[in-house]
């Protein structure tokens, strides 16, 4: 599909209520995400997340063009310290986005935030996720499942011959299990790749297994229009599905207006309630 059908695609306005699947809701602070909740558009900061004061208004920006829930990145020990001076200082839910030390979500859990993002290929294994249920649970923060398609775990990869939906899938059900055998239920999950039809075919095969809600968009997307029409597209074909309950445009722009701007565009041409 080329820039002038995906366009005309977008600009109908005969298009029916497009009817959604319907997931489990999960609550992050006042924020439902799935069940018949609208669509939620969310953003990450580009910012080190321990400069608290670059961080924080950066949020603000965002948050002024329309974000209802923000990421930020935990790479160590000071970023994870951060998210309680970040906390009193916004007022939209935060998640911490966490890889390889599930050490780092426990103090982000200590010091307030309201969701948390896991890799499966590099958080760990049972004893890790048990800690993490353990702690997530007692207070009631959501956790997502992301997996992208760079770092699968390497006995998927082994076993599928590289990267296939089959094998995202597997990566995230395998989390699941795990979460659930310690009754943690609060569940988000992604399945993100640079590659449109790997993403829609992995949330294809995915979102018939389970009913857990789903956060929806192409990784890695870039910059300029191949970035733009790719991101557009694959988010457009799961939507037109029914497929999706938070989403994310993820440019590699400096201003991330650009991106919730697109998110709103898609959505509204679409006819899709969101917030």
């Amino acid at each position: 599909m080329g820039k002038d059908d995906l366009q005309a695609h977008l600009n109908q306005t005969d298009l029916e209520k497009i009817p959604r699947k319907k997931t489990r809701q999960v609550r992050v602070c006042g924020l439902s995400i799935g069940g018949n909740a609208p669509i939620v558009i969310q953003e990450m900061t580009s910012t080190y997340t321990a400069d608290i004061d670059a961080t924080v208004g950066q949020i603000k920006q965002i948050e002024e063009e329309g974000c209802r829930l923000i990421r930020v990145a935990i790479p160590d020990e000071e970023s994870a310290q951060a998210v309680r001076e970040i906390k009193k200082r916004i007022t939209i839910p935060l998640v911490g986005d966490i890889h390889f030390d599930y050490r780092l979500a426990l103090r982000a859990i200590e010091n307030g935030i309201d969701k948390l993002r896991i890799n499966p290929g590099n958080i760990g294994g049972k004893k890790k996720i048990a800690a993490l249920a353990s702690a997530a649970g007692e207070r009631a923060i959501p956790i997502r499942i992301g997996v992208n398609s760079g770092s699968l775990e390497r006995a998927l990869l082994r076993k599928y011959g590289g990267v296939t939906p089959e094998a995202m899938v597997e990566s995230a059900l395998g989390q699941v299990y795990l979460l659930e055998q310690h009754r943690f239920q609060d569940i988000v999950i992604s399945l993100k790749s640079p590659d449109i039809r790997l993403t829609v075919e992995a949330n294809r095969l995915l979102s018939s297994r389970l009913d857990y809600p789903l956060h929806i968009g192409i990784t890695e997307s870039g910059l300029g229009e191949d970035g733009l029409v790719r991101s557009v597209e694959g988010l457009s074909i799961l939507l037109l599905e029914g497929i999706g309950d938070t989403v994310r445009i993820s440019l590699t722009e400096e201003d991330r207006s650009v991106n919730l701007r697109l998110c709103r565009s898609v959505l509204e041409r679409l006819g899709i309630p969101y917030v």
